[in-house]
């Protein structure tokens, strides 16, 4: 599985809605979310994905009708030394 991050603009969303997609988004086979990050105040929401590829994040994500402003492959991250290591 790949990891992505995806950022979503959410408009007019209580924190129970916002609660809800968390939920909704973590439950999902195929595609699941392995952390939600929330900021009511901007209405921003990041999402750590895992996935098959983005091209099935992408239809999933289409079927669900749940836009992103932008989705980035995570290839490499820090470990608490700062050393970057694949992912």
């Amino acid at each position: 599985m790949a990891r992505y991050i995806s950022q979503h603009t959410l408009a007019c969303l209580t924190r129970q809605g916002a609660e809800q997609l968390s939920q909704k988004v973590r439950g999902e086979q195929g595609v699941a979310a392995r952390r939600v990050l929330v900021n009511m105040q901007e209405g921003k929401m990041l999402i750590e994905f895992d996935a098959p590829d983005r091209e099935a994040l992408e239809r999933w994500l289409a079927k669900e009708k749940f836009h992103f402003d932008w989705l980035l492959r995570v290839e490499l991250e820090s470990d608490k030394d700062g050393k970057l290591l694949s992912v």
